[in-house]
């Protein structure tokens, strides 16, 4: 492994220096086929960017199914501010939430399985997704799963970079682990006005507020609080003068649950509370709802596979991790089968504590070969 290690760095750091926004990883599909075809396997495009290969025994009807091992490839449209020697080459974009590395480990542990698929084999079907686009909604996985990589897949597994947790440690929890997050945009209307005269149109400034405080506050007193629910503005956008009344603004933002349920239910419950709270006003609107992701809901055993997996690396590579509230669309996967995503630590136990989608985040490049043995001692420890 030690060999590997100074491989590792060397092909994330390729990657971090040529980031690439989502549905537009050609460079980073190309160098991850290169690779995998170079080390004698056989993988295969998907219909966008982004690739999928299958290793060791093959799924049959009856046996047992394919473990899945999951690794987002797309960069943020964020101004790296790091000073790193092989910072981002392509400006405006960066890898500011860690993915590089996740490809590179994926790709680490491929090479890995690869060896061992050669000698004493593997005890279980392996499928590498390599998967663009998870920074944008619904995200890549949709894709992907309609390119079929979840057939045949009995359980399915994932590590995220996680800038709170020290290297060598990753945080495992069953259960929910991420939120559904979805977008919302409101449109407002109006004849418009002088500001001396709001009786005789409809004062949508008046209305822009009502729907800012009114709808964070009503979907707190519809929804049990214990399910982690929160609805945040932000934008809005209206008006130039301060005496005339515009005839259009416009409200965005985000609503997240931790429950399946009630991400389920919200987009006819946040375009009820609009209409109820702006037909005082006579105020016309139009509501944009984009459903977003689903909540990462970890199976228990599956995540307990996890566990073992990290432990098996460091009796103490285990810690307890809070339920976030952002959204990541592994959850997708695990609408088909279940599965579990984990948090690797890239925090180097000294100093700041970076955090994602900042322009100055940087990873301890130790987490790389722990992500490694986490993903390729999980397969093994997955035969049913």
């Amino acid at each position: 492994m030690q060999r590997k290690g100074g491989w590792l760095r060397e092909f994330r750091r390729d990657l971090h220096a040529h980031p690439e926004l989502s549905w537009r990883e050609k460079r980073t599909t190309n160098a991850v086929f290169e690779t995998l075809t170079a080390a004698g396997l056989h993988p295969r495009r998907l219909s966008t960017t982004g690739l999928v290969c299958d290793l060791g025994p093959a799924a049959v009807p009856g046996g047992p199914g394919l473990v899945a091992l999951r690794a987002d490839m797309d960069a943020l449209p964020i101004h790296e501010a790091t000073g790193l020697d092989f910072q981002s080459t392509n400006p405006g974009v960066s890898h500011a939430c860690g993915h590089d590395a996740h490809t590179t480990i994926l790709l680490g542990a491929a090479l890995a399985l690869a060896e061992l698929d050669a000698g004493p084999g593997l005890p279980v079907g392996v499928r590498l997704i390599f998967q663009p686009a998870e920074e944008v909604m619904p995200g890549g996985a949709l894709s992907a799963v309609r390119d079929e990589v979840m057939t045949g897949v009995s359980r399915i597994y994932a590590l995220h970079c996680d800038p709170r947790i020290e290297v060598g440690r990753i945080g495992v929890r069953s259960g929910a682990i991420t939120s559904a997050a979805d977008h919302i945009e409101v449109i407002l209307h109006s004849p418009g006005g002088h500001t001396s005269r709001p009786h005789l149109t409809s004062d949508l400034i008046y209305g822009l507020g009502t729907v800012i405080t009114g709808l964070p506050g009503v979907l707190s007193r519809r929804i049990d609080p214990r399910s982690g629910t929160i609805m945040v503005w932000g934008a809005a956008n209206a008006g130039s003068a301060p005496n005339a009344i515009p005839q259009i603004g416009a409200l965005h933002g985000t609503v997240r649950t931790g429950e399946h349920q009630i991400w389920e239910s919200l987009e006819p419950l946040v375009r009820e509370i609009i209409g109820e709270l702006l037909a005082p006003l006579r105020i016309k609107h139009e509501v944009n709802y984009t459903r977003g992701v689903p909540p990462v809901i970890n199976d228990h055993l599956a995540a307990t596979r996890l566990a073992a997996a990290a432990r098996a690396v460091s009796p103490d590579g285990v810690v307890d991790t809070p339920q976030s509230g952002g959204g990541e669309d592994f959850s997708w996967y695990l609408e088909e089968s279940p599965g579990a995503m984990a948090r690797l630590g890239v925090w180097s136990g000294e100093g700041r504590q970076y955090d994602l989608h900042q322009p100055d985040f940087v990873l301890d490049e130790r987490a790389l070969e722990m992500g490694v043995k986490v993903l390729t001692n999980v397969v093994f420890g997955s035969v049913d």
